[in-house]
């Protein structure tokens, strides 16, 4: 990894929130939303409305990040 976390604002819904987020995170998150064809907002919202009460948004995205890399690759180690 490149350096510290970086903050960004996002809006969630009509609420503004400000997530911190390694460089590497961004740019991947960024990249799944384009694969996608989301705005960053809404792929933010969904994941946001899908974790739980006792994950933080930014873990969420990080989690999120990881789980889809890992599914598209078939899983491997």
């Amino acid at each position: 990894m490149t350096g510290r976390p970086a903050k960004h604002s996002l809006t969630l819904r009509g609420h503004r929130t400000s997530v911190s987020l390694e460089p590497e995170f961004w740019v991947a998150f960024r990249e799944i939303a384009a694969e996608r064809g989301q705005p960053l907002n809404a792929l933010a919202a969904e994941i946001d409305e899908g974790r739980g009460v006792e994950t933080g948004l930014a873990s969420a995205i990080r989690l999120f990040v990881l789980r889809h890399y890992r599914d598209r690759d078939g899983g491997a180690d």
